[in-house]
């Protein structure tokens, strides 16, 4: 086996057609987020993007109460440590967790969570441009909510989202956006919306693969829903190089993956998709690869204020890679790499942070050190040719 600090290859020919009358072109100028955007460690290659992947932006009363201001809120405070992290990646992933309704709906917190839009501007000034819509609190403040979020984000030409949508021909489009000459898309579903039903044929305002029972090989409407993610698939497979699905599934504060994210992940894999990225249990699990298939199970929290406090739904994950993509269409991702976040807080809830491990001390976290060796063990348990990122 490999150790932690060497690199694991896999390659593979994608189809790079992407010629379709339903295909939407984005120039590659609209994905720079900020004016930092474009320092990457390729940023001299037409042919290598850097993605970074963190997991759920889930604002909790605590959180939006502490950032408001005499405008609205600002949340920037709260991503200090990462303002110079995710700009120096090409494409930077995350899950919206709780709707983006706008203050107008009226904000809460658990269990039927409705967040300000500037929640989603601070993630987007700092670099994210890619980002998953399907959670289970999507339908949480209903189809206003939905509505609002979705205007929203039709105005950040710059991001990607997946997930949720207006229409059925909005659902179906093959959104595909590409940078340095590799094209890519995201296609995105949700487990379920906590016994929400969706509007009598509305099922495109979020993507639902149900989870139906406890074991999928007997769920019926389980297996019947894996007919649209094929077709979801195969509509979109051979017109992008780099295919990614956002998966929230799982079972909560489980720190390894159950009978449906190993059953999804695998009928994923063996439909070409190249990478999975999991969020919905609030904690971390471990990342590993299926075939050609890279399979992040849960990247956790990446922002968070629980009400019951333990260490595990305060660790995140934040997984980096590498894509290339040679002169005749062969694409290799490299170089996947692993950090640990720590959303830090005070016992009476105040000074929120995400901060990296590799940031902590003993005064921001006691014992951070066996932490990182408990957390780092989860993250690579299935794999050992995946790294974790070192701390001194």
């Amino acid at each position: 086996s490999r150790g932690l600090g060497d690199v694991y290859k896999r390659q593979y020919i994608k189809s790079n057609n992407i010629e379709s009358s339903n295909v939407e072109e984005n120039n590659e100028s609209n994905l720079v987020t900020t004016s930092n955007s474009n320092l990457t460690s390729n940023e001299n290659s037409n042919n290598s993007l850097t993605l970074v992947m963190v997991g759920d932006n889930l604002i909790h009363d605590k959180i939006y109460k502490e950032f408001k201001t005499s405008t609205g809120y600002d949340f920037s405070p709260m991503l200090s440590y990462m303002k110079d992290i995710i700009p120096l990646y090409d494409l930077a992933y995350y899950n919206q967790e709780t709707i983006l309704g706008g203050s107008e709906l009226g904000l809460s917190g658990y269990p039927a969570f409705n967040s300000p839009y500037e929640a989603g501007d601070n993630m987007i000034d700092i670099g994210f441009n890619l980002v998953s819509l399907a959670t289970n609190h999507t339908l949480d403040r209903g189809k206003i909510a939905i509505k609002n979020s979705l205007n929203y984000w039709s105005k950040k030409s710059e991001v990607l989202t997946s997930g949720s949508y207006l229409s059925l021909n909005e659902r179906n489009k093959s959104n595909i956006k590409t940078k340095n000459g590799i094209s890519y898309a995201m296609l995105n579903y949700t487990y379920g919306t906590n016994g929400i039903s969706i509007p009598n044929g509305e099922n495109y305002l979020v993507n639902v693969w149900p989870v139906t029972g406890s074991n999928p090989e007997v769920d019926t409407k389980y297996q019947q829903y894996k007919k649209q993610v094929k077709e979801d698939i195969l509509s979109i497979r051979n017109k992008t190089d780099l295919l990614i699905v956002a998966m929230h599934w799982g079972t909560e504060y489980k720190l390894t993956p159950d009978l449906y994210q190993k059953d999804m992940a695998n009928y994923l894999a063996s439909l070409g998709v190249d990478i999975v990225i999991g969020t919905h249990p609030h904690v971390i699990e471990p990342i590993e690869w299926i075939g050609d298939t890279l399979i992040i199970y849960s990247l956790g929290n990446f922002v968070s204020a629980h009400e019951v406090i333990n260490m595990d739904n305060r660790v995140g994950l934040m997984t980096s890679l590498t894509v290339n993509k040679s002169a005749n269409g062969k694409i290799t991702i490299e170089n996947v790499d692993n950090e640990l976040l720590y959303m830090y807080y005070t016992n009476d809830y105040h000074n929120f942070k995400v901060i990296p491990f590799s940031k902590l001390n003993n005064n921001l976290l006691y014992d951070y050190k066996k932490y990182y060796n408990k957390y780092k063990n989860i993250v690579t348990s299935l794999d050992s040719t995946i790294s974790a990122k070192g701390i001194e």
